[in-house]
């Protein structure tokens, strides 16, 4: 078996698991130079709360890369299997009553997606594609929001972990994928949930200048956010 056959059959492992574990696709955060991705459960989940008030009902929703031939290669070397580093399109599709003009829900929901994507999570998103698929006789009570995807906490074993478990908007590390800090000849990854109440593209560049700064010989750093949790965060488990 070849390098390359040996390297094709890990990323093909790595995408499977990830599939299992229910992170859908890992998406670019930010541009090429930011390092930073996110799962696609963790970016739905945000853009479903934003969204999940009265009005036009959001049902499926998928995220990927707008033009994958022609996003740029990334700067720092991505997580396994990551999309790369480029414009997003996002898919959905919604149910509507005729209480309001089918032209002007969609509207609505565009505009708070396309708002929600670029304020709480920093995806850029240049194309997206929305159906009304359902026509509803009488309009929805208001639903319970979708709690955010289960935190799998990790405690910092290590300087890149102690520092980047330290930046503000960290809710915890995790170790969905593996150990939450990955660490290379000269590259570092980190894998964390962000908190709610911070741009989870903000939060992961922080992160990156952070770990940066304590690990000896400045490797570069990719950020993975698997998670961001509504509120304050999840708690590292004690030490030991």
């Amino acid at each position: 078996m070849t390098t390359a056959d040996g390297s094709q059959r890990a990323q093909g492992w790595t995408a499977a698991v990830r599939q299992r574990l229910g992170l859908g696709r890992l998406l670019p955060l930010g541009g090429p130079a930011d390092g930073a991705w996110i799962s696609e459960r963790a970016a739905a989940s945000v853009l479903r709360r934003a969204v999940g008030g009265p009005g036009p009902v959001l049902l499926d929703l998928r995220i990927a890369v707008a033009d994958a031939e022609a996003a740029p290669a990334p700067q720092v070397p991505p997580p396994p299997s990551a999309l790369p580093p480029g414009p997003l399109r996002i898919e959905a599709t919604m149910a509507a009553t005729a209480h309001q003009p089918l032209p002007a829900a969609a509207a609505t929901l565009r505009a708070a997606l396309l708002t929600a994507a670029a304020q709480r999570l920093g995806l850029v998103v240049t194309e997206l594609d929305l159906q009304v698929t359902e026509l509803l006789d009488t309009m929805p009570e208001e639903a319970e929001p979708p709690p955010a995807p289960e935190v799998r906490p990790a405690q910092p074993e290590n300087a890149a972990g102690r520092a980047a478990a330290g930046v503000t908007g960290v809710a915890t590390l995790t170790r969905v994928l593996g150990t939450p800090v990955h660490a290379g000849a000269d590259h570092v990854r980190v894998e964390l949930a962000a908190e709610g109440g911070h741009r989870a593209l903000d939060v992961a560049r922080a992160v990156r200048v952070a770990v940066t700064r304590a690990v000896d010989g400045h490797p570069s750093v990719a950020v993975l956010v698997t998670a961001v949790t509504e509120g304050a965060g999840a708690q590292a488990p004690p030490a030991g």
